[in-house]
């Protein structure tokens, strides 16, 4: 038994509440008060992941010009990016934290994709 079972239809109806509040909870927060670069790290990737959202193709979708492996090896790299950001940028007490647990999360839920071929042969 796997326990792989967020399907691309699950991650897609999580991606455009984690692209706004990616934008909303630095000011929520009050991130960037001693560095000024961990509120706009979040909110500018929150811009991202929603545009990558709009074009990803699954059925939340609205272009669907980018292949959902793309999507998902840009979510691997944003969550290997906030993990590491309190280490190469300095990011300290909330801050940290803040990348930290996004970027675990972030991790988490691309390591428990379920693949397409996972999907058929169930």
């Amino acid at each position: 038994m796997s326990l792989k079972f967020i399907t691309k239809e699950i991650h897609a109806y999580l991606d455009y509440p984690v692209a706004i509040a990616l934008m909303v909870m630095p000011f929520v927060l009050g991130l960037g008060e001693t560095a000024p670069l961990a509120f706009w790290l979040s909110f500018v990737t929150g811009i991202a992941a929603f545009l990558l959202t709009v074009l990803t193709d699954h059925h939340l979708g609205v272009f669907r010009v980018l292949s959902y492996q793309l999507h998902l090896t840009v979510d691997f790299l944003v969550g290997v990016t906030f993990a590491t950001a309190p280490f190469v940028l300095g990011f300290t007490g909330l801050e940290a934290a803040y990348y930290w647990v996004l970027g675990a999360m972030v991790l988490l839920v691309v390591g428990l994709h379920k693949t397409e071929d996972t999907l058929q042969a169930a």
